[in-house]
Parts: structure tokens; sequence; C-alpha cells
């Protein structure tokens, strides 16, 4: 879900940075009161591997790739807040670093994976942990994969629509949702079932050193 500059429309990131910038205000308000010295190594480290499991990139047929997100981990272990902001710092560095997606997919891809992944994992794994806590760690991150893949393939299926050249070119992103939706959500389907495997090991991992600070 790296999206290179180009593909979206001014009409579609200019808007999303207002969101994502307030978003980020309000989640980082207050924080640094709330971290520690033992907190602040921890995220570190998941944070780091949140980011070095997004560069490994597994190729598909067609010429493109797929990676791993990893959000749903840091919101387990770590709740909304830091997850939110510990990925869009993951994302930032990425495209600085390595080209992998572009500062203007930044707050599209941090809303999208960021915040509504990390949000869905919470909301998944809290309504069924009380049933089947491995299952609950699970189906969240399934989740939050599928809905973090399906958000970014609804603003990239949307720009044929929302700029175009007069003859109806798109300016853009070229293809539309019937074309994105599926080539974005059946190659997500299947890693969000090994993301969700490892991601039951490291959460596994992290609670029993009792590295979690908030689900």
């Amino acid at each position: 879900m790296h999206i290179p500059d180009g593909f979206l429309s001014p009409q579609t990131y200019l808007p999303a940075y207002a969101v994502a910038a307030a978003a980020w205000w309000a989640t980082g308000r207050g924080l640094r009161e709330r971290l520690d010295e033992t907190l602040v190594p921890r995220l570190a480290a998941l944070t780091a591997l949140v980011y070095a499991l997004g560069l490994v990139m597994l190729p598909l047929p067609g010429g493109t790739s797929v990676h791993a997100v990893g959000v749903a981990l840091l919101a387990l272990c770590f709740g909304a807040r830091l997850a939110f902001l510990g990925y869009s710092l993951v994302l930032l560095l990425q495209s600085l670093l390595f080209g992998a997606g572009g500062i203007t997919a930044l707050p599209v891809n941090a809303l999208a994976i960021g915040g509504a992944g990390a949000l869905v994992a919470l909301a998944v794994f809290r309504a069924l942990r009380g049933w089947h806590e491995t299952a609950a760690v699970l189906l969240a991150t399934w989740c939050s994969v599928m809905v973090s893949a399906a958000l970014v393939a609804l603003v990239l299926g949307l720009q044929p629509w929302l700029a175009q050249r007069a003859d109806g070119t798109p300016l853009y992103f070229p293809f539309g949702l019937p074309v994105v939706l599926p080539a974005v959500l059946l190659p997500h389907a299947l890693l969000g079932a090994g993301e969700a495997v490892l991601t039951l090991l490291v959460w596994r991992m992290a609670r029993a050193r009792r590295w979690q600070w908030s689900t």
C-alpha cells in the first residue's frame, strides 16, 4: 500500500493533510507526560520491527508487490494513540529514506492504516477476547489489514472521478474501483492471514514480558 507521488490528486491529499495534522496534534497532545523510560524503548523496538516488515516486498503477478502492515501489533501492545503516531513515523521514514510511498500519500496512509487500522484492531480484539483471546488477536489483525487496504483502494479508485481532463482522461491514478478493489483486497486477504500469525507470536512475547501499555 505504498502509494507513490503523482497518483493522488490535490483534491485528495490536501484535505487529507488537514485531517491528519489535526489527528497528529490531538493524539500527541499530553502524551509526553505519559511516556516513561520503560515504555519508550519497548515502543521503539516494536516500531522498528514494523518499519522493517514494511520494507519486505512480496512480489505479485503483474509487476507489483505487497508488504506486511504491522499497525495491529502496535495497537494491541500500546493502544491506538501510540500506534497511530508510531505508524505515521514509519511511513514518513520509509518515504524519505527508501522512496517507499510518496509524501503526498503520507496523510492518506497514516489515516487509513495508522488510524483506522489501529482502531479496527482494538475494536475487534476487545469484542472477541472474552470468547477466545488467540482468535481475537488473529481476527483483529486480519480485519485491520483488510479495512486499511479497502480504504486505500477506495481512495485510489476514486481518483479517475475526482480529477480528469476535458476529454475524460484521468489526470492521476487511472483505474477505477472495479479494478482497484479486487487488485488490492485479494492479495491482502492472504497477507493478512500470515501477518495475523506473526502478530500473535510477537504479541504473546510482548505480553509475557509485560511490554503492553494499553489495549
